[in-house]
């Protein structure tokens, strides 16, 4: 059910007219509440789309009635009449349900550059909102944000005293997110104020959606969203509310790693050992994104060397000479030098494991990425053709 899991919760996902497929590009999510509070984290790219200027403007308040969320158009990198063009869709999100734009969020996702076919879109504002069910709505929602995405991502979790969560995401390319990754809305019929839903989501998306860095490339449009209805009545504690919604995002970012573009091996970077939490980061995030490294494990070839590479490039806390590294399980690597076979790491398998133990002190931290392939190279190539 998605995003209409909790209670509170209406949804649809239309077809516009927005893609030239003539699939679902318009998705409407509306919280009835009674509680309307939220929270969001957005893009930490300077070139900022629309919808994520807009939409930080209406987080600052705490409160969210709906988001509107496109695809088949980024809005981004349009000027004046680009955000002219987001005001006049919440505008009319507004006036479908009879309430004020500064309480509805608009996300955007497709190509950078072009304006939005406002003559397609209000029009589908209004079909979305004839449609809104709890129902299949959710399904479609999720349906109607996908751009390169094979498949819709969606997840829910019940917590104790029968509160839910609910979410959908959509993202197979730029992702290398700060703070969020690609488009998402997560729902809650959990009773919590905006000001404990903003420390739950920065948790929970530090450790997971954070750290997914497929490909090193930063969007313009990146925005996961957290709305709160309170409409089962249930208020749990911060710290339970936190494990089970860092639960949900890390479903969803394992369903974004292995739909990546043009993927076929899907990696977790194993920081150990590390002096600092950032430094296990910092090291994941270098590895994630040396290409040589990537290109190795896409070819099955466990060239370990690439990785202490792309170690040595970063300022973290180690010595060369105590570097361990590890891939599915082998340690081809012991003290900066060879260790184990390299002939006996199976890299058959789509998931892969790298593990690197910096031995300077007790903290760790996973960042995942994938491979390096020929496909990724296509479809990127041919993307705005």
């Amino acid at each position: 059910m998605s995003v209409t899991a909790p209670q509170g919760f209406r949804a649809a996902g239309i077809v516009a007219g927005l893609k030239d497929s003539g699939a679902r590009d318009l998705a409407l999510v509306v919280n009835d509440g009674p509680s309307r509070a939220a929270a969001g984290v957005f893009t930490r790219n300077r070139v900022k789309a629309a919808p994520v200027l807009w939409s930080e403007q209406v987080l600052k308040g705490g409160r969210v009635h709906a988001v509107v969320l496109n695809s088949g158009g980024a809005n981004a990198c349009t000027g004046p009449a680009g955000f002219q063009d987001t005001h006049a869709t919440a505008e009319k999100v507004a006036a479908a349900l009879g309430d004020s734009a500064g309480e509805v969020a608009v996300c955007s996702t497709g190509l950078i550059g072009e304006r939005l076919p406002m003559d397609a879109l209000l029009p589908g504002v209004d079909a979305a909102a004839a449609e809104l069910s709890r129902g299949d709505g959710g399904l479609a929602a999720a349906d109607a944000i996908r751009t390169t995405d094979t498949v819709a991502k969606i997840s829910f979790r019940q917590g104790a005293g029968g509160y839910m969560i609910g979410a959908m995401a959509k993202g197979a390319g730029m992702l290398a997110p700060s703070l969020a990754t690609m488009l998402c809305v997560i729902t809650t019929d959990a009773d919590l104020p905006a000001e404990t839903l903003d420390r739950a989501l920065r948790a929970a998306t530090g450790v997971t959606l954070d750290r997914l860095d497929s490909d090193g490339c930063m969007s313009t449009n990146d925005a996961v969203l957290l709305l709160a209805s309170g409409a089962a009545g249930v208020a749990p504690a911060e710290d339970e509310f936190t494990a089970l919604l860092t639960e949900v995002c890390a479903d969803l970012t394992r369903q974004l790693l292995v739909d990546a573009e043009g993927a076929s091996k899907a990696i977790a970077i194993e920081v150990v050992g590390a002096a600092a939490e950032d430094d296990a980061v910092t090291v994941g995030r270098s590895i994630a994104r040396n290409n040589l490294l990537k290109c190795a494990i896409h070819g099955e070839d466990p060239n370990w060397g690439r990785v202490l590479s792309a170690v040595g490039t970063t300022d973290a806390a180690f010595e060369p000479d105590q570097l361990n590294v590890a891939i599915n399980g082998v340690w081809v690597c012991r003290g900066g030098a060879v260790g184990d076979d390299r002939d006996k790491v199976d890299l058959r398998p789509r998931d892969v494991t790298i593990t690197v133990d910096l031995a300077a002190g007790p903290h760790s931290a996973t960042v995942w990425t994938t491979d390096l392939t020929a496909d990724y190279v296509h479809e990127n190539s041919a993307y705005s053709t």
